[in-house]
């Protein structure tokens, strides 16, 4: 009898003021092993990366995929989450049997699935589905950072650090900014009379 293909299912970027969340989904091969997987948050951004390659190189699938800040906006972060998580799904190259998703939501998705508190350091495949996600979304804030240097993206992610809401009200809010997000929505309702060299 084969084995089952189990699914891990987790995303990132669900805090942060702008750019989208991300999704992962991966479908682990039991004969290919990854040793040190855990939940991204515990790991190094070294780590992260070195376990990325593993995961994309010895995984039977895995994708990456995401919700945009418009979609954040008008779904709400919940729902926006849900979505990726589906596009993720869908985009595997393999149909699985059974999808883990971590948190205590499932997406709606037409498989056999659970939702795991805690899953990324419970269940491997999902794991591994943490790291592949934080990995692209911090990719994504590097080279917004190329481009839009005076939001400080490399340093923060986009998380609401006081040197991060201080950028915004200096130089505006971009339009990968997440503007029902409370932070920005304040800062649109009550613009510093000095701004003016928005992005």
């Amino acid at each position: 009898m084969p084995e089952r293909r189990v699914c891990g299912v987790d995303e990132a970027g669900r805090g942060p003021l702008c750019g989208p969340v991300m999704a992962a989904a991966v479908i682990l091969d039991p004969s290919r092993p990854i040793a040190g997987l855990a939940d991204s948050k515990k790991l190094s951004a070294r780590a992260r990366e070195k376990l990325e390659a593993l995961i994309k190189e010895r995984a039977l699938a895995w994708s990456v995929a995401t919700a945009t800040a418009e979609e954040i906006d008008r779904l709400n972060i919940l729902h926006a989450s849900m979505l990726a998580m589906r596009r993720a799904v869908a985009a595997l190259s393999i149909t699985p049997d059974e999808v883990l998703i971590d948190g205590n939501r499932c997406p709606d998705l037409a498989l056999p699935m659970r939702a795991i508190v805690g899953g990324d350091a419970l269940e491997p495949a999902i794991s591994a589905a943490s790291i592949l996600a934080k990995t692209a979304r911090d990719a994504h804030m590097l080279e917004l950072d190329r481009r839009y240097p005076q939001f400080g993206l490399a340093r923060h992610k986009g998380y609401p650090t006081a040197a991060h809401l201080e950028a915004i009200r200096r130089h505006g809010v971009a339009d990968f900014y997440r503007k029902s997000f409370a932070p920005v929505r304040d800062i649109l309702a009550n613009p510093p009379l000095w701004s003016g060299d928005a992005a």
